[in-house]
């Protein structure tokens, strides 16, 4: 085995042990106790609050504004975030993609070199530091990654790669609306692929549109790829990923066939031919409001599969073949001893943006209703009588035998109002809900709720852990 490929797969050895090991910790810490948990929920709608995952995210704890379109972080949403962040770490990793971390901060040069630095408009936060060196705060990445890259590749042989980072990026919107579906400040996965030829470019390309269908699939989205403007990134190809839902942003146009497409399991080979997958999900029309076509739309899709609805964008990908490379000077040495001149490609998902997504996309009257794999945690234990002996006990117990199942749960063992917890618990939304009382233990039973159907039953406490723990598993 190569000596380099041994050493990623060390390095990623060693990052899901660090990370396993952080999930751990989390699951046994006492501050899981509602208790010593800090989670505060608002009675009322907050008046700034536009659409519905900005309304909750407010009023269930996930963020606070901090200024204009830049929000601090909850316990319970910062939980939510590093979920769906574990998602689209394991997808890249899957795909073949490397990841490192690039700096908040670029040098004004890199983007000047490109072309870009003044074509890039007001949305770029331009700063100088204290030498009057012009400074940015990062939108994007191209630039960075193509300057590491150039100093650091001379061979045909080292491509193809590519390397992704999860980092917060900054846009400054003229005016940053819709909570986190919108803001300026956001954390993004941003993955840029160096390929020898426009042929190779676009197995890359296809890798991660395969890798976008199955981060998606994960997380409890129905995404569908469309045709979409390549905007300030460049290039003549590229896809935006799509969640349907009626708060969604703009109008988005496909075949309803789509809808009923699953993603690719995760059993796909990836380096393999992926052009069948692709085929399949791009053969049938689908675009975004900019990009549709109404006399194809009629022309191609018979009336009774014409799906008209509002979307929301949650990942973008690009080629753009030399749009860097080539004023960045970024070359390598083919075989024959000439310079090729790298093909490059990006791809973003936004990862603060899909916690609106997700609540746009699953949410009731009640409050969030979220998908188990990005949950902050897998269920809510209520305690309906505080102080109560047998109560607390059955509780203690359960709280234990939850962690000793490996589920991750969030105890309420406040003095509040029954029905206090449970207009609390709906609004947050935890998949299950675990409900102890006096009444129930004297015949031995607990109850369990389903947050989504919002089905119970009546179990045993040894009943209730095993059924939850099917769940999990």
């Amino acid at each position: 085995m190569p000596a380099n490929k041994l050493l990623m797969d060390a390095v990623r050895v060693v990052a899901h042990d660090v990370v396993q090991t952080a999930l751990a910790i989390l699951r046994s810490c006492p501050a899981m106790r509602l208790s010593r948990f800090f989670l505060p929920i608002l009675r009322d709608d907050p008046k700034e609050a536009e659409i519905v995952s900005h309304r909750l995210m407010l009023r269930a704890g996930l963020v606070r504004q901090a200024s204009a379109g830049i929000y601090s972080w909850l316990p319970l949403g910062f939980r939510v975030l590093k979920k769906i962040e574990q998602i689209v770490r394991e997808e890249q990793d899957r795909a073949g993609a490397i990841e490192l971390l690039m700096p908040t901060i670029q040098s004004a040069d890199l983007w000047r070199e490109s072309g870009r630095y003044d074509d890039y408009g007001q949305e770029m936060l331009r700063i100088s530091d204290r030498h009057d060196r012009d400074m940015l705060y990062g939108p994007t990445n191209e630039e960075l990654i193509t300057e590491i890259f150039r100093n650091a590749v001379r061979s045909y042989r080292d491509l193809p790669r590519n390397l992704y980072h999860i980092q917060w990026k900054f846009r400054d919107e003229i005016r940053p609306r819709f909570g986190v579906m919108r803001g300026r400040e956001f954390l993004m996965k941003d993955a840029y692929s160096f390929d020898l030829s426009v042929e190779d470019a676009k197995r890359s390309y296809n890798k991660m549109f395969v890798a976008y269908l199955r981060t998606f699939e994960r997380m409890g989205l129905k995404s569908i790829p469309m045709i979409a403007e390549t905007g300030p990134i460049g290039g003549d190809l590229s896809h935006e990923f799509i969640i349907l839902a009626d708060t969604g942003e703009s109008a988005v146009f496909c075949d309803a066939d789509l809808v009923a497409l699953d993603a690719p399991s995760d059993d796909i080979d990836f380096d393999g031919d992926l052009t069948p997958v692709i085929e399949q999900w791009t053969a049938k029309y689908a675009a975004t409001e900019d990009m549709h076509d109404a006399a194809r739309f009629e022309k191609e899709v018979p009336e009774n599969r014409r799906l008209s609805a509002r979307g929301i964008e949650v990942g973008h990908i690009f080629f753009f073949g030399t749009k860097y490379s080539e004023p960045m000077k970024c070359h390598v040495q083919g075989a024959d001893g000439k310079l090729i001149t790298v093909q490059s490609g990006s791809y973003g998902i936004g990862v603060s943006r899909l916690v609106g997504a997700i609540i746009e996309a699953s949410h009731d009257e009640a409050g969030i209703v979220w998908p188990a794999q990005v949950a902050p945690f897998d269920l809510g234990l209520i305690n309906l009588k505080p102080g109560d002996e047998s109560t607390d006990g059955a509780c203690e117990d359960l709280y234990n035998k939850c962690l000793g199942a490996k589920l991750d749960v969030l105890y309420d063992d406040t003095d509040e109002r029954a029905g206090a917890k449970f207009k609390s618990m709906d609004l947050i939304g935890l998949p299950w809900q675990l409900i102890v009382g006096p009444k129930g233990l004297k015949e031995g039973q607990v109850e369990l709720k389903n947050r989504a159907s919002g089905d119970r039953q009546s179990l045993s406490p040894d009943e209730a852990v095993n059924a939850l723990a099917a769940t999990a598993s």
